[in-house]
Formats: C-alpha cells, sequence, structure tokens
C-alpha cells in the first residue's frame, strides 16, 4: 500500500527531462510553450521563461543570456551567454524534420541566433560565428517559404533576436572625432561595421518578415512598436552605409504596413532633423531619412493637412543652414519640390525660406540653391512667382555679379527654362530694372568670357522682347552711372581738400614748433650766470 501511495506521488525530474517537457533543444533553453511560462510555479520551469533573471544552462551546455532588455544594452560585438569551448553546435536543417515540427525548431533557431560574438577580434569564436550565420541563412529561407500565419509566440521571438543584434549604441567618440569636414570624404573611407557578415542576414530576415504576407500586422503591431521604431531609426545613424540602405528599406515597409506608426514615424524623424539642424548638426542618416519622406510626401492626399505644411517650414527649409547640406541636397530638394508640386501656394513660403538661408561665402552652396531654385520654379505659378519676385530677383542679382564664375554662370541658365523665361518675360516691368545693372557690368567687365556670352544672349532676349523698356533701363543705368561718377568726383575732390587742409595745418604746426623752440633755446642762452655768492 505504502509503495503505491509513493509510487502516486510526481518526482523531481532531471535537467534533460525538463528540457524535453519543454521541447527545447534551443540555445536560450526557451522553447514555443514556455515563452510566456513566467507565472508557471514550477521553478524549473521560471528559469526557462523570458522572464528568469540571470542565465540558465541548456541541454547543450551554453549558458542562455538574460530577458532582452540586457541584451539590448549591451555594446557592440559584446557576446552574451558565456560560450563554454564546444558547446555551440549547429541545429538541424528545416529539411531533416516533419513539417508538424518546423515551428518548434523555428524558435531554436532564433534562440540560438541571440548570442553576439565579439567581431572586433576576427580569430575569437570563428567557429562559432560560421555556425550562428549559416543558420541566420536558414532563417532567411524559412521565413520566405513560410505559409502560414506567424502567431504572437513567434513573433515574441522574431522581435527578440533582430532586437539582440541589430540594437546597439554607436560610440559617442565617432561623433567627437568627426569635424565638419570630414561629411566631404569619400565613401571608401567610411568606417564598415566589423560585425556585418551577421546584421546583413538579420536585416535581410527582418526585411522579409515586415514583408511576407504572413505577417499580421494587427498582431505584429504589438511587438514592432514605437519602441522598436525609435530603435529602428536609432540605427540610421551609422556609418556603414550599406546598414543605412537596408534600414531604410525597411523603414518604409513599416511605414507601409502598420498605418497605426505613421504618424508617430514622422515626429520622430521631426525631432531627429531638429536634433540636427540646432544641436549637433552631425548625423550619418539625414539623406536616407530624407528618401523615405520623399516617397511619403508624394503619397500625401489632397489638401495637405497643415501638420504637414508645418513640417515643411520647421523641418525640411531649415535642413538648408547646415554647413554639410551638400551630403543630402539632392533628396531634400526632391522633398521640398514634391511639396511644390502637391500644393503651388508653398512656393513663396520655399522661395523666401530659401532666401533666408541663402549662402553668403559658400561658392559650391550657391550653385545648390540656385538649381534647387529653378526647380521650384518649374513648379510655381503665376500669382505665386509675383509675390517673391522683388527680394527673389535682387539675390539672383547679386548672383549674376559674382566673381564666381560658376554662381553666374548657374544664374544665367535659369533663361534656359522656358517656363521661368515665361514668368520672367510676364513680370519684366519689374525683374529688369533690378537685374539690369548685374548684367551690364558683366558684359564691360566680367573675367570670365563664357559669363559675358551668356549675358549678352539674356540682354537679347530682354531687347527683343521688350525694346523701349530695355532703352530705359539702360538709360537709367547709364544716368545711374554718371551720377555715381560725379559722386565720385565729388568725394575725391573733398578729400583732397581735407588732405590738403590737413597738410597745410602740419606745416604750420611744424613751424609754430620750430619757431618756440629757437626762442626757448635764444631766452636761455642770454640769461645772465648767477655770480658766486649770490
Amino acid at each position: 500500500m505504502i509503495k503505491q501511495i509513493l509510487g502516486r506521488i510526481p518526482r523531481k525530474p532531471s535537467k534533460a527531462s525538463q528540457n524535453d517537457a519543454y521541447n527545447d533543444g534551443g540555445v536560450n533553453g526557451i522553447g514555443p510553450n514556455s515563452i510566456n511560462s513566467s507565472k508557471s510555479t514550477s521553478a524549473a520551469a521560471s528559469k526557462s521563461s523570458n522572464s528568469g533573471s540571470g542565465a540558465s544552462r541548456t541541454s547543450n551546455g551554453i549558458l542562455a543570456p538574460q530577458s532582452s532588455k540586457s541584451n539590448q544594452s549591451k555594446k557592440p560585438g559584446q557576446v552574451g551567454p558565456l560560450l563554454l569551448s564546444g558547446a555551440y553546435e549547429a541545429l538541424p536543417s528545416f529539411r531533416d524534420v516533419p513539417s508538424a515540427e518546423k515551428q518548434g525548431l523555428f524558435i531554436k533557431k532564433l534562440n540560438m541566433c541571440c548570442v553576439v560574438f565579439d567581431f572586433n577580434d576576427p580569430s575569437k569564436n570563428v567557429r562559432e560565428k560560421d555556425i550562428k550565420r549559416q543558420t541566420l541563412l536558414e532563417l532567411v529561407d524559412y521565413i520566405s517559404s513560410v505559409s502560414s500565419k506567424f502567431n504572437e509566440v513567434t513573433m515574441q521571438g522574431i522581435t527578440k533576436m533582430v532586437s539582440t543584434n541589430l540594437f546597439r549604441t554607436f560610440p559617442s567618440s565617432n561623433h567627437e572625432k568627426k569635424a565638419l569636414e570630414s561629411y566631404d570624404q569619400d565613401e571608401e573611407d567610411q568606417m564598415l561595421e566589423p560585425a556585418w557578415s551577421h546584421l546583413q542576414v538579420v536585416y535581410e530576415f527582418l526585411l522579409r518578415f515586415v514583408a511576407s504576407p504572413e505577417t499580421d500586422a494587427k498582431l505584429a503591431k504589438r511587438y514592432i512598436d514605437q519602441a522598436f521604431v525609435l530603435k529602428l531609426l536609432d540605427l540610421f545613424d551609422s556609418e556603414d552605409q550599406r546598414e543605412r540602405e537596408y534600414l531604410k528599406t525597411i523603414l518604409h515597409r513599416v511605414y507601409g504596413k502598420f498605418m497605426v506608426h505613421r504618424p508617430f514615424i514622422r515626429k520622430a524623424i521631426n525631432n531627429i532633423f531638429f536634433w540636427f539642424i540646432f544641436e549637433t548638426q552631425k548625423h550619418n542618416g539625414i539623406a536616407e531619412m530624407l528618401e523615405i519622406l520623399g516617397s511619403i510626401i508624394n503619397g500625401f492626399a489632397l489638401p495637405l493637412k497643415e501638420e504637414h505644411k508645418l513640417f515643411l517650414v520647421r523641418a525640411l527649409i531649415p535642413l538648408h543652414k547646415p554647413k554639410c547640406v551638400s551630403m543630402y541636397h539632392q533628396q531634400l530638394s526632391y522633398c521640398i519640390t514634391q511639396f511644390v508640386e502637391k500644393d503651388a501656394k508653398l512656393s513663396d513660403t520655399v522661395i523666401r525660406g530659401l532666401l533666408k538661408y541663402w549662402p553668403i561665402t559658400n561658392s559650391s552652396k550657391e550653385v545648390m540653391f540656385l538649381g534647387e531654385l529653378e526647380e521650384v520654379l518649374e513648379a510655381t505659378q503665376p500669382s505665386e512667382f509675383q509675390r517673391c519676385m522683388v527680394p527673389l530677383f535682387r539675390q539672383i542679382g547679386q548672383c549674376l555679379s559674382s566673381s564666381h564664375f560658376q554662381v553666374a554662370e548657374r544664374a544665367l541658365f535659369l533663361w534656359n527654362n522656358d517656363h521661368i523665361r515665361t514668368l520672367i518675360t510676364q513680370n519684366r516691368q519689374v525683374i529688369l530694372p533690378i537685374i539690369f545693372p548685374a548684367m551690364e557690368e558683366n558684359t564691360r567687365s566680367h573675367w570670365n568670357q563664357a559669363v559675358r556670352s551668356l549675358t549678352l544672349n539674356v540682354r537679347k532676349i530682354f531687347s527683343d522682347v521688350d525694346q523701349e523698356l530695355f532703352d530705359e533701363c539702360l538709360a537709367t543705368f547709364q544716368e545711374d552711372e554718371t551720377k555715381e561718377k560725379e559722386t565720385q568726383e565729388k568725394r575725391e575732390s573733398t578729400w583732397k581738400r581735407l588732405e590738403d587742409v590737413a597738410a597745410s595745418k602740419a606745416l604750420n604746426t611744424e613751424v609754430g614748433l620750430v619757431s618756440r623752440f629757437d626762442s626757448t633755446a635764444i631766452s636761455t642762452s642770454q640769461k645772465p650766470r648767477a655770480t658766486p655768492g649770490s
């Protein structure tokens, strides 16, 4: 009787049987049925769950990593669990297991790939790194061929693996040692991520997961949440352009699939721009984020929301201010032009914004601004053009008379655009008097022959369209020139008189000093000597 009673009492399972009970033979000791087992009353089960503290040893003899939060806070290249010699073993291939076991094997492989290796030392963990890369490639193939919806457990494992491998903090010294001039360095000189052989496959895995039709956005948004998106955006500051290209594609897919995150993504990018413009002026991913925004702006519905117009005024236009604008100007110009094409009334706002940040001493930046100005003017309507043409052509007049031939040449190329030439011709009564002095000076005295030839062509356009106005402007210019000569002559004669007066006063003062010195010397010599005893 006693033996029967004792036989009914459940025995404490061994470590091996415990792992089998959780259907787990992977790295982290976490199986598909035990990820949410934090509420289990079994002490052994709680050690293998996500909420367990510390590290648990698996059947392979590998210490499992701690929670995902601790993994995310690791420095790049830091190994999570402590690897024992020969303990990191490859799991069976998906082809070698029945279909019913593939999902469990998928989870095990995900957990196995949560180990982060140190790539700063190429000779360290070479075998383990190769095993992990092959496992990651298998995961990419599996996620591309899966034919059933991902459940919550699978999504949790996916986001944990991705977060552990990708989310890291870049060394602050990278920014501190980089001067603004370093943004002009060649692409070959950019720092490359040493762990890219693994990171690339993880990015490919994440991209295919987000783009997969088997990923339910309503369920996935619990794991690809706002915190996940913010950490993705932080990675845009990577110095490795290959990483930024992957991030650009992935974030664009996230924006398209998760509609609930769209306002948050726009706001987060807006905040990054603010920090870049007004604080650091150093960021590696501005161009890639602007590429994403260009596609987003292209899809804005009409009429434009006030939120989008404020984004243009407060974030996009001030992006012309930083010295390193050449690194992202092409993408910025596309975004700006998209706004003007969506709403023609914004052209006046954009042009005045460009004039506000117009460079004074940077000629190459000035050439870029003129190119962007042409794109904006091409989408500008006559009514909006008239609102800003006076300050605009005052600036263009300064460009025409620039001693830097590329600036003057680029400004003269505006007349090659049919739409812009039409706008100028229609408003020639206002525009020609503003720019005529600059054109006349170019034809007379500019050192560059190409600039002089282009200026003559522009003068001919105006004279052919309205000879009377052209003659009036020429007469006014000659009259002003005569007045200027007279003023200059008066100024020179005034200075000459002042110089003569100053010279005469200096001469009289010198004569007075000499005569005073002589009289003092004479009186001193005629003074009687004192007699002894007096």
